[in-house]
């Protein structure tokens, strides 16, 4: 995980920029809270210093292991006084992986601290009066292990043999995982036979630092509820050589794998995928449930990742909606329809945009599928959208925004101010951009009744949640 320490600074003031603190130097640090990424944060002489692995109320020995003018990097040498929501990992890999960054840390620990990580946010980002903002308990999941259904694993040679993994931090080194605690059970297992069946074929595999070779990634998706299995082989090229050998080896070996798709990309860059996707053997979608509602996924189809949360999340969404069958709401980065299909019951119309044409495709099969006709989406943007919407008379009472990690575009923001609905109900990924964005909502007329933490990726530092604005 990329740092995001700047997030937290100010300019330095006097006393902090007459310490000099030099990388190699040790000092002794209590830990105050966990920072944005999951790392312990603490105070050298008013500097604010990071450490990966501590947590709050610790006493420690710091090693500085980066020094800058805004913020320190530290590394633990010593636990002088150790906290008592301190755990031993689970997981053998955990300290090398980097994909969980809280397995160290009873999970009912975890839980409160996403609750403030959500708090500083909007004590640094908003001048909202912080004893009159409802943050409410995290909602947590009652067995936090095995729940991602999906995995997009980097493949590469090692020492002769075949792995695929995650890349270690701040590194480009490949850490090959065999069991991964957080993921699905079968996509493990998949992941695993698909490896074997590579190194048995002597398949080319794609070596980054030569840009040469052919498969790249290996990606498997699960349906929690259908049992459906879709694995996706991004590759370098079009061509993949023993092809037929291959399919067949993975309906031999692999007869759970209901999909299987190429998609090909042949780039330089850290995107797992390119703009060809083609199909190999199976179904080209696979399906997969969340409550009573059913989804058809195609291979770069966006889900939410952790299904058993995701109810809970849209839960939250639609008791913030508070729909009594009259509004008109719009799905503002829909996706294939996920939140709006949730809301469905409850709304006289929802139209959802999305600037990807493959989700719009799949948004309207979904609807289809389930014979709502009172729903309308459109490729393009919601700041496109809304306001010809507007200007035809429609106008919405509900607003829902599920934006990515950087938050709202500034022209929906603005969209929004303008348009005027009772209602926005803030799906957030970013406690940071969350907060910078109430905040603009804030002053143009939008209160904010509460927000509601949901815990989507156990033992990481991210948190989800959903923040209920009315207009004033």
């Amino acid at each position: 995980m990329k740092s995001s320490h700047k997030k937290y600074d100010k300019s330095p003031s006097k006393d902090q920029q007459s310490v000099q603190l030099k990388v190699g130097q040790q000092m002794p640090l209590t830990i105050k809270r966990l920072g944005i990424n999951g790392e312990g944060v603490g105070y050298f002489k008013r500097k604010v210093v990071f450490v990966p692995g501590a947590l709050p109320n610790e006493e420690i020995v710091a090693e500085v292991t980066k020094a800058g003018a805004r913020f320190t990097e530290a590394k633990i040498v010593k636990i002088r006084k150790q906290s008592k929501e301190r755990i031993e990992p689970p997981c053998p890999i955990y300290d090398q992986c980097g994909g969980c960054q809280l397995q160290h840390m009873e999970y009912a620990a975890t839980l409160r601290e996403k609750q403030d990580i959500i708090r500083q946010a909007f004590e640094r980002h908003t001048k909202l009066k912080m004893e009159k903002l409802v943050i409410q308990p995290t909602i947590g999941m009652d067995d936090p292990w095995y729940y991602r259904n999906k995995s997009q694993l980097q493949v590469a040679k090692k020492d002769g043999r075949v792995i695929a993994g995650l890349y270690a931090m701040n590194s480009h080194k490949l850490i090959d995982l065999s069991a991964c605690m957080v993921q699905h059970k079968t996509t493990n297992k998949v992941t695993r036979v698909m490896k074997q069946i590579l190194a048995d074929l002597n398949i080319s595999i794609y070596d980054e630092r030569k840009h040469q070779g052919v498969i790249r990634t290996i990606v498997t998706r699960v349906g929690f509820e259908t049992g459906h299995v879709q694995v996706v082989l991004v590759t370098n090229e079009k061509e993949i050589p023993r092809k037929d050998v291959l399919l067949d080896e993975i309906q031999k070996r692999l007869p759970e794998v209901n999909s299987l798709m190429q998609n090909i990309n042949g780039k330089k860059t850290s995107l797992i995928f390119g703009e060809e996707t083609v199909h190999l053997s199976g179904e080209e979608v696979i399906e997969e449930k969340l409550g009573d509602i059913s989804f058809e996924l195609s291979a770069r189809a966006f889900f939410q990742l952790n299904p058993i949360q995701t109810v809970k999340l849209y839960n939250e969404a639609k008791r913030a909606a508070k729909l009594t069958g009259t509004e008109k709401v719009v799905d503002a980065y829909c996706g294939v329809g996920t939140i709006g299909l949730w809301l469905a019951d409850g709304a006289s119309e929802v139209r959802g945009m999305d600037v990807i044409e493959a989700s719009i495709i799949d948004a309207r099969v979904n609807a289809d599928n389930h014979g709502y006709k009172h729903f309308t989406y459109e490729v393009g943007t919601a700041e496109e959208w809304l306001p010809k919407w507007v200007k035809e008379g429609w106008k919405p009472d509900v607003v829902v925004v599920d934006p990515p990690r950087t938050g709202c575009d500034e022209k929906l923001l603005k969209t929004i101010v303008e348009v005027k609905p009772k209602r926005v109900v803030y799906v957030s990924c970013n406690p940071s951009t969350l907060a910078k964005d109430i905040e603009h909502l804030r002053t143009k007329g939008f209160k904010v009744e509460n927000v509601q933490p949901v815990d989507m990726f156990p033992w990481t530092a991210q948190v989800e949640s959903v923040t209920i604005l009315t207009r004033t």
